[in-house]
């Protein structure tokens, strides 16, 4: 096996002061908004509210999220995961890559920050509007995966069973997300993905696991 195309953090370009500044922005904007909701539920929060907890104008919220679902629902990890795919050994099984890249988004997106993914998996259920915009931004994740697994396999990034596959990954890993906030976070999400990994590899098992024959 080839080593991997891997990158430290000190060959990767640094970040300028007006990034590093919307990232911050970001970040305020967000933990006002969970502060929030935790606070006086989700409904209940505005972007008045919202902008005065962050100290920032409410057009400010807007020009970084066109709503108040995708404050709860985006983050910083997506460029980081497809850096990841990218930096994979060449000669890798494509499905050992793609789960070592979706399990390390667990550990990064749910363990780093577990009190965050149980509120936002909690909202995605609880919540129609933030689950009908999920949705919707489905399909711009998938497309970002589609460029990936291309470069990765070789196959035109269009191509039906490249988006097929894609969307299956998005599709399995916003299933995982809402069976486990649905059964109240009791389960290792790493597991939960596991095996949603594994229906997505070798097909719908003859039984679900933990069941007697």
């Amino acid at each position: 096996m080839t080593a991997a195309r891997t990158t430290s953090p000190a060959d990767r370009p640094q970040l300028g002061l007006r990034e590093r500044k919307k990232i911050k922005t970001r970040e305020a904007i967000r933990t006002a908004t969970y502060a929030l909701i935790k606070e006086q539920g989700y409904d209940a929060t505005t972007i008045d509210q919202i902008a005065e907890r962050a100290e920032v104008s409410p057009s400010t919220v807007f020009r970084y999220f066109p709503t108040k679902e995708d404050i709860v629902l985006t983050d910083e990890w997506d460029p980081i995961l497809l850096e990841e795919l990218r930096a994979r050994p060449v000669d890798e099984p494509w499905p050992d890559t793609v789960r070592y890249v979706m399990l390390k988004a667990a550990r990064m997106g749910v363990k780093d920050d577990l009190e965050v993914a149980r509120l936002r998996t909690h909202l995605l259920v609880q919540v129609p509007a933030v689950r009908s915009r999920m949705m919707e931004s489905m399909s711009v994740t998938g497309r970002m995966f589609c460029g990936a697994i291309a470069e990765r396999t070789g196959r035109d990034p269009d191509s039906l069973e490249v988006r097929v596959y894609a969307m299956s990954l998005v599709g399995g890993l916003l299933e995982a997300s809402m069976y486990w906030a649905e059964r109240g976070h009791r389960d290792d999400f790493e597991d939960l993905l596991d095996r949603t990994l594994n229906v997505l590899e070798h097909g719908l098992p003859r039984q679900n696991p933990g069941e007697k024959p």
